[in-house]
């Protein structure tokens, strides 16, 4: 496939005309297995399995115009932020191959969330998939504007996003995706992820995810350096073989709607990251004492109500509350009289399985 792309890549004169701005809003997803640990460039050491979100997203504008050389300005949330603008830009030149007309142009980059930035809700899943597909939409239009045609495949989206951002492939699905190599997925690829939407029970079409907020504060260690951390981690070759197992039976539980074992492996891939980041070497602990006090007040009320929620955790202190939307009314007056106590000033974000990146110019 890179092949491909870099065969369709922009390499003519940009217009001296050319300039315009594109906006793209793309979510954040939230895996079931986890994705911990990297190899080459950008690819997973085992395959993951997540839900894409609808509310937890990224808003991404680019103001461009044809320029003499290349010129870079970020802006998060209407701030220069030089920090995430750095690594936008060490992404545009370390992939300048693949979009070669970025030298001719002076960018303007704005972007916000709708959610808390690095408290452990995928951040940059969101935010560089919603940058590539607005870099996408320049390309689109200079192509149109030579005549040629522009490739604004998923597929292509997903791949770029995984150069930008590892999770940030599985983003640019709709509902959930899989991304990762696996015998137990026909089409899965480390390049690229793909869409699960059609191989699942109609139960998961609609799951709620409810974020408890116990800290919007910025997580100690960042998810980069996090799966930097595999490489001398003594538990890393038991925890590959334990998440291939769990795709496999992960993709059976999906597909029959069995909550039971969707419960017992999204719990479990939970605990394994945390426990991942324990053992390692320096060793972190992302959990505060209440994100352990929700984790157990959830038990007890599945225990006591037989409502199939759980509980996942990214890699931060915060927890998503997963369960069917026949469910919502009951689970969410739950979270408002008992888990808010729990919380950041009792901030929540009622959230669910979503559609993907939309257009917003």
């Amino acid at each position: 496939m890179e092949k491909i792309w870099l065969n369709e890549a922009f390499k003519g004169e940009v217009p001296n005309d050319f300039h315009g701005k594109v906006g793209w809003a793309s979510p954040s997803n939230i895996a079931l297995v986890k994705y911990w640990g990297k190899k080459g460039k950008q690819l997973p050491q085992n395959p993951s399995i997540s839900f894409t979100l609808s509310e937890c997203r990224s808003e991404t504008f680019i103001e461009f115009e044809k320029a003499e050389k290349f010129g870079f300005h970020f802006f998060f949330e209407g701030k220069e932020n030089p920090a995430f603008g750095a690594k936008i830009e060490k992404f545009l030149l370390d992939n300048q191959v693949f979009f070669p007309f970025v030298n001719q142009l002076d960018l303007k980059v704005e972007s916000r969330n709708t959610f808390p930035h690095s408290s452990g809700i995928a951040s940059s899943a969101s935010s560089m998939s919603a940058f590539v597909m607005c870099l996408m939409e320049i390309e689109r239009s200079l192509s149109l504007s030579k005549g040629r045609p522009a490739d604004m495949s998923i597929q292509k989206a997903s791949y770029f996003s995984r150069l930008a951002s590892g999770s940030a492939a599985r983003s640019v699905f709709t509902k959930m995706a899989l991304w990762g190599a696996t015998p137990y997925y026909k089409g899965s690829s480390d390049e690229y992820a793909v869409s699960l939407a059609d191989d699942i029970h109609s139960v998961f079409k609609t799951y709620h995810d409810s974020i408890l907020i116990v800290s919007g504060e910025t997580k100690s260690v960042s998810s980069r350096a996090g799966h930097a951390l595999m490489e001398g981690n003594p538990y890393a070759p038991a925890r590959y073989a334990q998440a291939n197992e769990n795709i496999k039976n992960l993709l059976l539980a999906l597909k029959l709607g069995d909550l039971d074992t969707f419960i017992n492996i999204t719990e479990s891939e939970a605990l394994q990251l945390h426990a991942l980041m324990m053992c390692s070497n320096p060793s972190f602990i992302l959990m505060k004492p209440n994100t352990l006090n929700l984790i157990n007040e959830i038990r007890e009320f599945r225990e006591e109500t037989k409502i199939p929620l759980c509980f996942t955790l990214d890699a931060g202190p915060n927890v998503h509350l997963l369960y069917p939307e026949q469910e919502a009314d009951k689970v969410e007056y739950y979270i408002k009289n008992v888990l808010a106590d729990y919380c950041d000033r009792e901030r929540w974000i009622a959230d669910h399985v979503g559609d993907g990146p939309k257009k917003l110019l």
